[in-house]
């Protein structure tokens, strides 16, 4: 439970950097009026983002498989763009389009990817069970 608590943090982060950066890529959505009002924003995004991509995403992947099937797997960048558009929209202050919420979901899917790429060599070196 400890671990999955700080895998959770860490991903928590992550996002929150995630986001932050694909708001400055895009350049859209934020204009900070303070650097400290500013992190709290993104800090937030990236807990509702995270809520949701542990919630709402396995719902609807389910609900996309025919799509996902189809499209050999291209529709979950439509899935992963789906959940950037709505935590955008669930927190205040921050704008996105839904192509770019698609492209931000690339970007936040490279570094979950890494993050759990790392969480487990890291746990597979220190050979313990779960």
């Amino acid at each position: 439970m400890k671990r999955q608590f700080s895998v959770f943090l860490l991903r928590w982060l992550l996002n929150s950097f995630g986001l932050w950066l694909a708001v400055r890529l895009f350049g859209t959505g934020y204009a900070p009026t303070e650097i400290d009002h500013a992190f709290f924003v993104f800090l937030f995004a990236g807990l509702i983002f995270s809520l949701v991509n542990s919630i709402l995403r396995p719902v609807v992947i389910i609900l996309a498989l025919p799509a996902i099937l189809i499209t050999l797997g291209l529709f979950t960048f439509i899935v992963n763009g789906l959940m950037v558009y709505l935590s955008i929209m669930l927190a205040p202050g921050l704008q996105m389009t839904f192509w770019y919420s698609v492209l931000t979901g690339i970007i936040l899917s490279l570094i979950n990817y890494v993050v759990s790429s790392l969480v487990e060599l890291r746990y597979e070196s220190t050979g313990k069970e779960a």
